[in-house]
């Protein structure tokens, strides 16, 4: 039941900044491990991934900033040092709220480039502003496409997957523990939310959850930005979803229909099953005729001319 709960709370955070105004005071931080030196942890926002150690705790996404007293003593209680090393998946509120905080205790903080630009800069989420944020919040490493950390016995390495749910969003493989934090390149258990304004595009989210594919297997823990743990079969499930929603708005666009005509016809409703989702059907279908709108190639020109 605790977990039922818990998950009905994750799962009722909206994946924009406009959760920072909910009431965290009731939210409770949970464990869960996977492998050895590795946990994951469930609280209000993404969720977060710790690895800890002799060589010191690597911390993936953070949550709200109100919630680092309690993540930070979640974080305690598996036996590990206080934060050292912090990889955000994304630039997205409710993945780096605490960033400030991790970065006053002297946590070194990492992301993709594009993370980086979009902190300094501040934008809207979901029809939510997100002020800039300030020197001490912002990742001090950045990456292009990816860097490998050693750490812990493990290596650790980000994969950038470009324009998929924002533009700067990184997969964290734990790869000798056949682990995966996909940030909210997958949803589990919801239908996502493609955020356009960051540079998201729903068929970069397809080739993401493809790419990770190629590289799990049935041994494989999956970590969704949302919702519970999965395995392969889920995210193929998901994949296969992601394929049938995306190839009706896409057929239907190109045989003219408007975009109220295509919603209309309500293509997501079979997988549009959780009331407390950020994104409904109607908010998905929208997402994918809009990526349509944007030639694949002019998000590639974008992707390169960065650097």
């Amino acid at each position: 039941m605790f977990r039922t709960c818990t998950i009905a709370l994750l799962l009722s955070t909206v994946a924009a900044p406009v959760a920072a105004q909910q009431d965290l005071s009731g939210v409770e931080v949970r464990t869960e491990q996977i492998a050895p030196g590795i946990a994951v942890l469930f609280g209000a926002g993404g969720n977060i991934a710790v690895s800890y150690g002799s060589d010191g705790t690597v911390v993936i996404d953070d949550q709200f900033a109100p919630l680092t007293t309690r993540i930070q003593t979640a974080i305690a209680a598996l036996g590990a040092t206080p934060t050292k090393y912090l990889i955000n998946t994304h630039w997205h509120y409710d993945h780096s709220g605490g960033n400030e905080n991790f970065g006053r205790t002297g946590a070194i903080i990492m992301a993709q480039d594009h993370v980086r630009d979009r902190m300094v800069a501040g934008g809207t989420v979901g029809g939510n502003a997100t002020p800039p944020a300030p020197a001490v919040a912002l990742p001090v490493i950045t990456w292009h496409n990816g860097i490998t950390v050693h750490l812990n016995g493990q290596r650790i390495r980000t994969h950038h997957m470009p324009h998929a749910h924002t533009d700067g969003d990184s997969v964290v493989w734990f790869q000798d523990a056949n682990v995966f934090h996909m940030g909210d390149i997958y949803f589990n258990g919801r239908l996502p939310f493609i955020d356009l304004d960051s540079g998201g595009d729903v068929r970069g989210v397809l080739a993401a959850v493809e790419h990770v594919l190629t590289l799990a297997n049935d041994e494989s823990v999956i970590i969704p930005g949302h919702g519970p743990l999965a395995r392969r079969n889920d995210l193929i499930a998901y994949r296969d979803m992601l394929r049938e929603v995306i190839g009706v708005v896409e057929r239907e666009k190109a045989a003219g229909k408007t975009l109220e005509q295509i919603i209309a016809m309500h293509p997501a409703a079979r997988w549009d099953t959780n009331p407390n989702a950020s994104s409904m059907g109607d908010a998905f279908v929208t997402a994918i005729y809009r990526s349509f709108d944007r030639p694949a190639d002019e998000n590639t020109a974008q992707e390169h001319s960065h650097h």
